[in-house]
């Protein structure tokens, strides 16, 4: 069959590269895709945004299955749009409709949506300027860091930890009277800060069952020991260490149960990927955050470990049918160390020849923000320009591996962390 994927990112990327590996897959397209996708797939011109032009796209090109790789989509309601056009009823698609995606797109919803079905979450509180006094007020009798979150999509900048009520109550005052995140803010969380080990539980659903698909641990901040400011992602890795067991029966019976029970008792009918944002606090799970889709570049090491067809899982999921479906999840560790552009995550420079891409060996190379000149040489075209990704039978090996790749790929201004898994290899010293 013809499939089509949404999205730019090393997601996508994954995806692609994972998807052209299954015997279902005739065509692959990627709309608009990167340097990397067009390795594996043709990319098409088209943004994902422009919900019309992807229509077209999945009747030109004869599409019978589409998976909807960003957010900003699927809170925009694509899922809806495709499935009113009666020229696509027959086509498949993985990805939650609009109510669905308001699991990520709205905060205040998600918090509700937990509070609702007991599922455990930091308490929280939700303030719009006109009740920005009362926030204000609530805020002076609040305990230290405070967590406070923009309701809607704000390209992962949305959250800001203050640790004095001084701060807290300027970026209050930013959010809702200044529009510091634009109509994101409208709306602001403020929320009990959970101090613990974070980690993210993906879920695959066709709307009644479930598959777990491989746990992850990203590196979200710039600087090496976490510090700086937040990213999109620097590196990940799979599996983590203090997710055992035991960790995982309880995420599955206290978190991923009882969501799917709610979904379904709010009659969201949910086909697609729940990324679940995790605390580890003394060995309990609680939910920061969902995400309608799965993260980047915490893909970038799920998907790998995968040794199931993913095509298969899709399809099962699109029909209602994952129960039947087979899981197979590789013992081997993943580690992606993400290459990002100088200035990054301020402002960078694009257009940089990116060189010694071929000496990469025995590690998986996804592009982020990649594209390619007259001449066929790959160039940056983004923020996060490259994940790279080994599998070896230990952490130190995958971080090794991922490492040494990391340090041979050329380019002016890149910029990587070097402790990815550091602390995950210190973790039981």
């Amino acid at each position: 069959m013809n499939i089509l994927i949404l999205g730019s990112g090393g997601r996508e990327h994954a995806f692609a590269w994972k998807i052209a590996q299954s015997p279902h897959c005739d065509e692959l397209y990627v709309a608009p895709g990167n340097a990397g996708t067009a390795q594996v797939a043709t990319n098409l011109p088209i943004s994902y945004n422009d919900f019309e032009a992807v229509a077209k796209a999945i009747v030109a090109h004869k599409i019978k299955l589409v998976i909807v790789g960003p957010e900003e989509p699927l809170v925009n309601g694509i899922v809806n749009f495709l499935k009113a056009r009666p020229e696509l009823a027959r086509v498949k698609i993985v990805g939650p409709d609009q109510l669905g995606a308001q699991l990520e797109g709205s905060k205040d919803f998600s918090k509700n949506f937990m509070l609702k079905y007991g599922i455990p979450t930091a308490s929280s509180r939700t303030f719009t300027v006109e009740s920005l006094e009362e926030g204000l007020a609530y805020l002076d009798t609040h305990s230290l860091p405070v967590v406070l979150k923009a309701d809607g999509l704000a390209a992962g900048k949305g959250v800001i930890i203050a640790e004095t009520t001084a701060v807290a109550k300027t970026a209050l005052n930013d959010m809702l009277v200044e529009a510091k995140f634009g109509a994101a803010s409208s709306k602001v969380v403020i929320e009990q800060f959970l101090r613990g080990i974070e980690l993210s539980v993906f879920v695959l659903t066709d709307g009644l069952n479930y598959k777990i698909l491989p746990e992850a641990k990203d590196y979200k901040r710039i600087g090496e020991r976490d510090t700086g400011p937040n990213t999109g992602g620097m590196g990940a890795v799979s599996p983590v260490v203090f997710a055992d067991e035991n960790f995982l029966k309880k995420v599955e019976q206290k978190i991923v149960k009882p969501t799917l029970r709610g979904l379904q008792e709010e009659k969201i009918h949910y086909v697609g990927f729940i990324f679940i944002g995790l605390m580890n606090v003394k060995g309990e799970p609680y939910v920061i955050e969902y995400n309608a889709r799965m993260g980047d570049p915490e893909t970038e090491v799920v998907l790998p470990r995968i040794q199931s067809d993913l095509v298969t899982l899709l399809l099962a999921a699109a029909d209602q049918k994952l129960i039947d479906s087979d899981f197979v999840i590789s013992n081997q560790t993943a580690v992606t160390t993400v290459i990002v552009s100088g200035g990054y995550p301020d402002d960078y420079e694009k257009g940089k020849k990116i060189a010694e891409l071929e000496r990469i060996e025995d590690v998986t190379v996804f592009h982020a923000g990649t594209t390619t000149n007259g001449d066929g040489e790959v160039l940056t075209n983004g923020g996060r320009v490259l994940a790279l990704t080994a599998l070896a039978n230990s952490l130190e090996g995958a971080v090794n591996k991922s490492q040494k790749a990391a340090a041979a790929v050329q380019f002016e201004g890149k910029y990587y962390r070097k402790d990815i898994g550091l602390d995950l290899i210190r973790y039981n010293d």
